[in-house]
């Protein structure tokens, strides 16, 4: 995905040894035309995975789920984090802890959109812990559904989340892995480092 590393060269902004903020394209404003590119990589990856649904994290992973979701032709579930009026029981729920909040957030996804019968692809804008991903995952599990692996935007490879799921044998795809921060600079799997 040379699109996105450039985007994340170009506008993507280190704050600190583990943070990158990439508020301009993805997380905040959204770039279209990079979605529909980061959907269409998406799609190229899984086919043939027999995916009935995508489900992904409100708010920053709805825009490359439904661009994914649109090229599949599959609807696209998202957990909230909030429980609302219309959102009230009959609830697959799970607990996730954020580490950037420093706080544990119950996410749920109503069992009217999520069945034994389904085949899921999990999309998330960032893979670092992992607590996202598994909070999903424990969610797609109590549905009883089948995964058919993960999609990851940009994963930190520094940090163990990637690994972890991948000792699990779960299949994840990242379109960007970054494994450094250090010294104010992203370094992609595989390249030296390339923004300051």
């Amino acid at each position: 995905m040379n699109l996105l590393k450039q985007k994340i060269r170009t506008e993507g902004i280190v704050l600190s040894d583990s943070v990158l903020k990439v508020d301009g394209f993805l997380n905040h404003q959204v770039d279209p035309v990079l979605m529909q590119e980061i959907g269409e990589e998406f799609a190229s990856r899984f086919a043939g995975e027999g995916v009935t649904k995508i489900i992904t994290l409100e708010s920053s992973g709805i825009a490359p789920a439904v661009m994914a979701g649109l090229r599949m032709g599959v609807p696209v579930v998202f957990a909230r984090k909030r429980k609302s009026l219309t959102l009230t029981d009959q609830l697959y729920s799970a607990g996730v802890y954020s580490y950037t909040k420093n706080e544990t957030n119950e996410i749920s996804v109503s069992t009217d959109y999520l069945s034994s019968d389904d085949v899921v692809l999990i999309i998330d804008d960032f893979l670092a812990n992992g607590q996202a991903v598994l909070g999903m995952l424990s969610i797609v599990e109590k549905a009883g559904a089948s995964l058919a692996g993960i999609g990851i935007v940009i994963e930190k490879g520094f940090q163990n989340g990637g690994a972890a799921l991948k000792d699990r044998g779960v299949r994840v795809e990242s379109l960007a892995v970054v494994d450094s921060l250090e010294n104010g600079s992203v370094t992609f799997h595989n390249e030296e480092a390339s923004l300051k």
